[in-house]
């Protein structure tokens, strides 16, 4: 196994200046297809269901990673809307197959975080997003937020850095981000409900900067572009003819506040959990979802397998309605 690369001083420093760092080559190209592959098996999983129901008629399977479920979704919305809830998970815990976990916990992605956070105590949530941008699909486009605006306030001076990977290179056709550079120290600014398929939005007039200013983060696939949770940033349309998958990663240093050991109790039988654990689970930046130790030179022992991370999810996962809500933000007009 080929040892992490180090970021070079020079790297570190751009991304704590401009707010985000570009780093092309952290995977190996052939580290990241064990998790293609095993997307696309779960594609193709649930679009059997979907058959066996009557559902749907054409599976595509001729048809490759980067392109099946777009058509599926093209012959109907309904389908291709079921397929991607499946990867996303609202309950159960959603795809969080070990392919998953080995991207999260893989060594070259940890080498380059733990240098960006000066710790080699590292905790990662088990929130990530699986994003299939569909060519064309006008919920896919993503408005300009901070990720600090999903997240308790009590965190917004800590660093939580967001790694961004696509699984295919990501480029302007295909709807990569746009991020406004040197914007990421002030405070969090003003958020709004009710932009695009539900995402939080800043308003042109609540940006920190001219959003004219702001750069293409195109990425090659084994590349990662990280981001601090103060970073505005926003997704870009899909004019391709293939679909541009990417997940997104967050990991922070174990100072930084996280429900790390912390389980709830109990579940009542409409899944609420206990008032200790509601206490308790409000320190961490993102209660909802649950964290875990990813790496520690301290504590080896204490860093999390792939079982315990999936319990985790999956348990977390359960209480997650109810949850209170961890910020209030004003509703667009």
């Amino acid at each position: 196994m080929n040892h992490p690369k180090a970021l070079t001083p020079q790297q570190v420093r751009f991304f704590h200046e401009e707010g985000y760092l570009i780093v092309p080559d952290v995977f190996a190209p052939q580290d990241l297809e064990p998790l293609r592959a095993e997307l696309h098996k779960e594609i193709n999983r649930k679009a059997r269901e979907l058959q066996a129901a009557g559902k749907l008629t054409n599976l595509h399977a001729e048809l490759d990673f980067d392109r099946q479920l777009a058509a599926i979704y093209r012959d109907s919305n309904e389908n291709g809307d079921q397929i991607i809830r499946s990867l996303e998970g609202l309950r159960g815990g959603g795809f969080h197959a070990p392919e998953m976990f080995a991207v999260i916990s893989h060594r070259q992605l940890l080498q380059r975080v733990g240098e960006l956070l000066g710790s080699e105590e590292i905790v990662a949530s088990s929130v990530y997003r699986i994003r299939p941008k569909l060519p064309n699909l006008g919920r896919g486009v993503v408005p300009w937020h901070q990720d600090s605006g999903y997240m308790a306030e009590h965190c917004d001076r800590h660093l939580i850095i967001t790694c961004w990977v696509p699984l295919v290179n990501a480029t302007v056709e295909n709807g990569c981000m746009q991020i406004l550079p040197r914007t990421h120290e002030g405070k969090v600014v003003t958020h709004h409900t009710g932009g695009n398929a539900g995402f939080l939005v800043i308003k042109d007039e609540n940006l920190p900067d001219d959003p004219r200013k702001s750069i293409t983060a195109a990425c090659p696939r084994g590349g990662v572009v990280f981001m601090t949770n103060r970073t505005p940033h926003c997704s870009t349309p899909n004019s391709a003819d293939h679909i541009r998958w990417s997940i997104d990663l967050r990991y922070q240093s174990a100072e930084v506040p996280s429900n790390v050991g912390l389980w709830p109790k109990s579940l009542d039988a409409e899944g609420k959990a206990d008032d200790e654990f509601y206490e308790k689970g409000n320190i961490a930046c993102y209660p909802p979802e649950a964290d875990f130790l990813v790496s520690s030179r301290q504590h080896p022992e204490q860093v999390t397998n792939y079982a315990e991370y999936a319990r985790r999810r999956e348990t977390f996962d359960q209480t997650k309605p109810n949850f209170r809500v961890i910020r209030r933000w004003p509703a667009s007009a």
